[in-house]
């Protein structure tokens, strides 16, 4: 509870004075940080431009006012076309166990030592402005700031991708993104032209299943699991190849929302996960990830259903378990939006030496298109210059010019061989990067795609099976939304005809949810295969029950108990959540003259927003919310989103009484504060067939 309210003012301690119009000046002291021009020339008025008499033309020779307004006129850079809407914080990543049989990369071989990185999550398809809790793929980019140059992981919550050849990722984003004749939907798969393309793209069946469960509705940027997507190779000091795939596990454990919590969050608050990182992080309650490894060789990969350098094909944990080696830890915010996580620039060719890349074709692709992309965005091939780019460790090259270069060679001599300078830089092999010695096939050159690329379905089937009667509800759900936003009668059919390889049940459930008969199946390419399930797959199967990373909030008012606020409100910290104060007003006085200030007023704080509610209110103000629509939301939105629900008697009496709320377990009187707490921990999935239809 904030019940330390100040008032006080620190502009008045700010010499301020009043100009002729009335406007506002703060004075520097005299040892006071003066406000200067680029050039450093000190600003006598930062609120007037220079004019002509009090009323007359503005002078063009105001260098100041040209100076400001020419920056501003020109602080926006091309947002990312897709991944625009990110937030980032730094951090470190420690080693656990060294993987020196496997590669030379001191990253991965020096347990230990903490090396500063910087991460960015984003949504995929909205642009800079859209919000942060649509259905959508979400991306999991990490910069490692290693000493022997940038390692950067680029990847996503899910394992796959939709697409097995870069060849299509223009087609794939001009299908998900606004419709250009439009200019919506923002922020959002579910339109004809996205279920079009992947109605007639079998291989994006496995992705489109995860989208359309919970992993794509997170419920924070701390609950995601991440995934480098592809096999890369680690190369040991013998020049022997691995395989590998990289993963971070949050320990937090994966947790989402549901969709109509995810719909109502983005109406209160589009900032949703960047808030919760940013306060997360500011109250040193850091976010933690394990790094893990898969690691394979190739004549493992030989024997796997599946082809491996398919990026639309995930390894099963049950088939090659994944090794935790290491932890990434975020614990700090940015201090500057625009210069880091805006300007931070991820690619994939990013690797120290001992890691190498697969033939994986989209892998491949995006090789080319992250560094073209860079240098369209950021207008110069000297971004590695830019701070949050650049090495931590010394990096020296023979480059030169270029917009903005920021480095001042002090040398004649910027190329090699040469012999005018013995101290300028010159190639290592015992330390430089080598690539894989792989021996290439003698097939034909030509653009087609491997024959093992063309089983579509079975792990769609294999993931949709792995999931708790629950998930498979969301999904079939998920579906059925997506696709009654779809106008064109034969993309639905088109679609059905897909979902009917992948699993009989979930095709009749999304058939009947739309008042559709089910068409024939679609003609696979290659014989489906019924896989083993697994559990690592699923999202409320293995969701924690902790109160870690979860929000509880707490509804009072005018006279409300203080001494329950405080009972409540040290139990949910001492089990490791945070609280927030919700209230009618701003501010409000407790039993006991105790004068808060609220978190959250009532109106912009609702339900959704928290994992669990607690209500500590009087008779008088019970009365009034009960006829507020916001407070009568607040509690109805929380037992239809399967939360645990603490309730004083007033609340009781005046609003419960007069919900469609059912006492169930996770409905309890205040005086039961660790059965809350308990309940807190989780949701109560039972209650959800009776809130909502699901498909």
């Amino acid at each position: 509870m904030k019940n330390n309210i100040d008032h006080t003012d620190p502009a008045l301690t700010m010499n301020p004075e009043r100009g002729n119009g009335g406007e506002t000046h703060q004075r520097a002291d005299a040892d006071g940080k003066v406000l200067t021009t680029q050039q450093g020339v000190a600003i006598a008025d930062n609120q007037n431009s220079l004019k002509a008499g009090p009323r007359g033309p503005t002078l063009l020779e105001d260098f100041v006012l040209r100076e400001k307004i020419n920056h501003f006129d020109h602080e926006r850079i091309p947002e990312r076309v897709v991944h625009a809407r990110g937030s980032a914080a730094h951090g470190y990543f420690e080693l656990t166990e060294s993987l020196e049989e496997y590669t030379t990369a001191k990253i991965l071989t020096e347990t230990g030592k903490q090396t500063p990185l910087f991460t960015r999550f984003s949504t995929v398809a909205g642009n800079k402005g859209s919000k942060d809790t649509p259905r959508d793929v979400r991306g999991f980019a990490v910069k490692i700031y290693t000493e022997e140059g940038n390692w950067d992981i680029v990847g996503n919550n899910m394992p796959i991708f939709f697409i097995q050849d870069a060849m299509k990722f223009p087609d794939l984003v001009h299908a998900v993104k606004p419709e250009p004749d439009r200019g919506f939907p923002q922020a959002a798969s579910a339109h004809d032209t996205f279920w079009d393309f992947v109605s007639l793209s079998p291989e994006t069946m496995h992705n489109l299943i995860w989208l359309m469960s919970d992993r794509g509705l997170p419920r924070s940027l701390r609950m995601m699991e991440g995934f480098g997507i592809h096999s890369y190779r680690l190369l040991n000091s013998d020049g022997k190849s691995t395989f590998v795939r990289f993963h971070w596990k949050p320990v937090l454990g994966v947790q989402s929302t549901t969709w109509d919590e995810a719909v109502k969050i983005s109406g209160a608050d589009p900032d949703y996960h960047r808030r919760d990182l940013y306060e997360a992080i500011d109250n040193q309650d850091y976010p933690e990830w394990e790094f893990g490894v898969q690691l394979f060789t190739e004549e493992e990969a030989n024997e796997f259903p599946f082809d491996h350098l398919d990026a639309t094909k995930l390894i099963p944990e049950e088939l090659v378990p994944v090794k935790t080696v290491g932890k990434m830890v975020l614990n700090r915010n940015v201090d500057n939006f625009f210069a880091e996580t805006e300007q931070v620039a991820y690619c994939l060719s990013h690797v120290p030496p001992g890691i190498d890349f697969s033939n994986d074709p989209l892998l491949q692709g995006r090789l080319f298109s992250y560094l073209d992309t860079q240098l369209k965005r950021l207008g110069s091939p000297n971004f590695a210059q830019i701070p949050i780019n650049a090495p931590k460790c010394p990096f020296a090259n023979n480059q030169q010019d270029g917009h903005m270069q920021m480095q001042v060679p002090k040398t004649r001599v910027l190329y090699e061989p040469q012999s005018l300078d013995l101290d300028r830089p010159r190639e290592s092999v015992k330390k430089g990067f080598e690539s894989f010695a792989e021996s290439m096939d003698d097939g034909v050159k030509g653009r087609i795609r491997a024959e093992s690329f063309a089983d579509h379905y079975s792990q769609p089937r294999m993931f949709y099976r792995s999931q708790t009667s629950v998930g498979q509800a969301h999904i079939a759900s998920a579906y059925a939304f997506e696709l009654g936003k779809v106008d064109t009668a034969h993309v639905r059919t088109r679609t059905l005809s897909h979902l009917l390889n992948i699993d009989e049940d979930l095709a009749n459930r999304v058939a009947t949810a739309l008042g559709m008969e089910l068409p024939e199946a679609a003609e696979s390419a290659a014989p489906i295969v019924d896989m083993a399930t697994s559990k690592a797959v699923q999202t409320i199967g293995i969701s924690p029950k902790s109160l870690k990373g979860r929000l509880i909030g707490i509804l009072v008012a005018e006279g409300s108990n203080h001494g329950e606020v405080e009972k409540f409100e040290k139990a949910a910290i001492a089990a490791g959540a945070s609280v927030k104060i919700v209230a009618p007003n701003k501010e409000v006085t407790l039993d006991d003259g105790t004068r808060i200030q609220a978190d959250e007023r009532l109106a912009g704080g609702p339900s959704v927003l928290f994992d669990a509610i607690v209500s500590i209110i009087m008779h008088p103000p019970a009365k009034k919310l009960a006829k507020d629509s916001a407070a009568l939301d607040w509690f109805t939105d929380a037992y239809a989103h399967c939360k645990a629900i603490a309730y004083c008697p007033a609340t009781e009496e005046h609003i419960l009484s007069k919900l469609p709320i059912e006492k169930d377990a996770f409905v309890t009187p205040l005086d039961n504060v660790d059965g809350f707490i308990e309940n807190a921990k989780t949701r109560l999935w039972e209650r959800e067939p009776k809130v909502r239809d699901l498909a």
